[in-house]
């Protein structure tokens, strides 16, 4: 399999990022020139991996290296990837799921997608695309982020408004955490539709615009989705601990749905119960 010029730039730049974050101890090697402890050199890893030095060096150059799926493997292997992360780069490599096209933002959402929406009537919930903007959401959710039918398409995005709209900050008590949560989970959606326009748009504007979200970019954490606890501080009812679900709809993969749902003794079911039955229905 081939892969296209941004994903092989994106992969040597992943590479290099894995290369640098490793410890020479775990690996037995003597620290680096000024005490250094962390970070590879390319001829080790190469070595490590079985593959040329120069081979290895194009690879992270982003040069047209199509390295196949054992080499792959072995690189993962050898720099002790997680899972996460070796599925990042198959990906990267050419892989991965086939990269799906921008969703056309005149495209109704399906009419059985917005009842089922509806049909969550006690549990906030939203669609989004594969550039994670959000294209439909129930009354629930406008109760739980109210200004979320105020921003235009484009900018009705989870991860822009994590980064960029100051209610969900302050509405977040563990931004720091679920901010890089979402950038890892938004990474691993990033690796198969680099062919999309709008998500290199969404990365290039958020990284001009939030130096937070550039360093988090940076850094190039890859991270699966998992159901968890999500924490909310919500001016009308105060804090709210909701569990998180993702579901992709098997008629259009493209689309997912992001559930909220109250566990019994997490948090205070007849807070969110209160803060629904005062939202307005959603636009």
């Amino acid at each position: 399999m081939s892969n296209t010029t941004d994903q092989q730039a994106e992969l040597g730049s992943f590479l290099r990022s894995r290369r640098a974050a490793v410890t020479r101890a775990d690996f037995d090697l003597p620290e680096l020139r000024g005490g250094r402890t962390r970070g590879l050199r390319r001829e080790e890893v190469a070595v490590l991996a079985g593959v040329s030095v120069t081979w290895y060096t194009w690879l992270e150059q982003g040069r047209n290296a199509n390295p196949s799926r054992q080499v792959v493997d072995a690189i993962a292997r050898e720099l002790r990837f997680s899972g996460a992360e070796h599925a990042y780069a198959l990906a990267l490599a050419g892989f991965g799921p086939p990269v799906s096209l921008d969703r056309d933002p005149d495209r109704p959402v399906p009419e059985h997608l917005s009842r089922l929406l509806d049909g969550w009537s006690e549990s906030p919930a939203f669609a989004i695309t594969a550039s994670w903007d959000i294209v439909a959401w129930n009354r629930a959710y406008e109760a739980l982020y109210p200004g979320v039918g105020a921003h235009q398409f484009g900018r009705r995005n989870l991860l822009w408004a994590v980064f960029m709209d100051p209610y969900v900050r302050r509405m977040l008590p563990e931004w720091s955490t679920d901010s890089a949560h979402f950038v890892g989970e938004f990474r691993v959606d990033y690796a198969t539709h680099l062919s999309s326009d709008a998500m290199k748009e969404l990365v290039h504007d958020l990284r001009r615009q939030s130096q937070e979200f550039d360093e988090v970019w940076t850094r190039h954490g890859i991270e699966r989705f998992s159901s968890r606890m999500r924490r909310f501080h919500h001016p009308s009812v105060g804090d709210l601990a909701l569990e998180v679900h993702r579901l992709v709809l098997s008629d259009d993969p493209n689309l997912h749905l992001i559930v909220y749902s109250a566990v019994p003794g997490e948090t205070d079911t007849a807070a969110l119960a209160t803060l629904i039955e005062t939202a307005s229905p959603p636009r």
